[in-house]
């Protein structure tokens, strides 16, 4: 008889829902599960902007913590907010076949841009003027939004996802940026929300991670059987382009790695924080020869204009 596995989860709606996937998996490997409610600091100090908070690992350390000390075996986490050097004594366990990596803008219902015809957004953004007001919390989006309209306005938007939608709601903002895995898996894509398709992702935007101890190869063997071999390649050449670029996930960096008839079709970009500058880079190769794609890119990108725009970054943030 296995041991019932303790998998490490954070409190909001969308973090239960991705540990009850897990729970799933598990149980239809023959494990018992239960779930162990962790709060994270990302989740306590609902204020201040991510990339003042020294992001890194912002909605991630409570879990580590918790696992280290044996209070979980396994933690559960969007991928894109989980570094891409794991702390010492951690192991990538598995990861879950990937939702949809895209993001949403979700248009304020009072809003003079609501328009049931949202597939001609860009004619309504140009039709309702130069000064509209968008909320993220995100300076990936921040930057890639002022990039394709500078003269917009951008405020700071956290909380949970349904935080998030409610602050829409009682704010003066034309509209908000979610990721659209966030909102369809529990249920709350709004109507009034539009793909933008532009846009690129976080680096394993989308994807669900397990981790669990080193030494614990119960758990580990425990979540193999579910691990989807497409997702965990694709994420990682898109986290080791981001660590070749400069290693932190409250940077403006982009990347996007999909399989397409045997073959990795690679993009990725980095802004300066303004969105004045951009540097992007699009690569495909052979699935067999994809392993050190993400470094290769980012190393290309730099040498195409990305070094400048990624020592600006590191200088702004001293």
């Amino acid at each position: 008889m296995n041991k019932t596995i303790r998998v490490g989860t954070r409190e909001s709606q969308l973090a239960v829902w991705q540990a009850q996937q897990v729970k799933l998996h598990l149980r239809d490997a023959g494990y018992e599960a239960e779930l162990i409610f962790i709060k994270s600091e990302g989740d306590i100090d609902l204020k201040t902007p991510l990339y003042e908070m020294g992001v890194q690992g912002i909605f991630t350390r409570s879990l580590d913590i918790a696992l280290l000390n044996n209070k979980i075996d396994i933690a559960v986490h969007s991928m894109k907010d989980v570094p891409t050097q794991l702390p010492e004594g951690i192991a990538q366990a598995a990861v879950l076949k990937r939702g949809s990596y895209k993001d949403l803008l979700v248009v304020k219902r009072e809003s003079s841009i609501v328009n049931r015809e949202l597939t001609k957004f860009e004619d309504i953004v140009t039709t309702h003027g130069s000064r509209l007001t968008i909320a993220t919390s995100s300076i990936r989006r921040k930057a890639q939004w002022l990039n394709r309209y500078p003269h917009h306005i951008i405020e700071n938007l956290r909380g949970n996802v349904n935080t998030r939608l409610r602050k829409l709601e009682e704010s003066n903002w034309s509209g908000a940026i979610f990721a659209a895995a966030g909102l369809e898996r529990i249920g709350l894509r709004p109507e009034n929300s539009v793909e933008l398709g532009w846009m690129l992702p976080a680096p394993a935007q989308g994807a669900i991670v397990v981790a669990c101890r080193e030494n614990d190869k119960n758990s580990f063997n425990a979540c193999s059987a579910f691990n989807d071999n497409n997702t965990a390649l694709c994420t990682k050449i898109e986290r080791d382009f981001l660590r070749t670029l400069l290693g932190g996930c409250s940077t403006p960096i982009s990347a996007l790695a999909e399989i397409n008839n045997n073959e990795v079709v690679f993009k990725g970009n980095i802004l300066s924080i303004d969105g004045k500058q951009k540097a992007e880079i699009e690569r495909k190769v052979a699935i067999d020869k994809a392993n050190h794609l993400g470094k290769e890119a980012a190393e290309e990108l730099l040498n195409k204009g990305g070094r400048q725009i990624a020592e600006d970054i590191r200088n702004a943030g001293k």
